[in-house]
C-alpha cells in the first residue's frame, strides 16, 4: 500500500523520504479532496501502526487475523489503483 501511495504522489511530482510524510501527503492530496476514498488513507495509517508494532513491539505482536486483514486491504488498495490508472 505504501508504494502505491508513493506512486500516486510521484504522479503529482511529490516525493518524500519518510513514511509519515508519504502517508500525510497522500491524505492531503488524495483523501481530503476526495480524489480517492478516505478509507484508503485510513488503511495506510493503520498499516503503518501495525508495521511499527511488529518492528518494535514484542514477538508475535501482530496477530494472524491482523495480518490477514492487511493482506485484504492491500488487495483492495491495488484494485483501487488499477481502477484509477484505467481512468487515465
Amino acid at each position: 500500500m505504501f508504494y502505491i501511495a508513493e506512486a500516486f504522489l510521484e504522479g503529482e511530482n511529490l516525493s518524500f523520504s519518510k513514511h509519515s510524510a508519504v502517508i500525510a501527503a497522500f491524505g492531503r492530496e488524495f483523501a481530503k479532496p476526495q480524489r480517492i476514498s478516505s478509507e484508503f488513507h485510513r488503511f495506510l495509517i493503520e498499516a503503518q501502526a501495525l508495521r511499527t508494532t511488529s518492528d518494535y513491539g514484542q514477538l508475535n505482536a501482530v496477530t494472524m487475523d491482523q495480518a490477514t486483514e492487511q493482506i485484504d486491504r492491500a488487495e483492495q488498495f491495488l484494485a483501487m489503483a488499477i481502477q484509477e490508472i484505467e481512468k487515465d
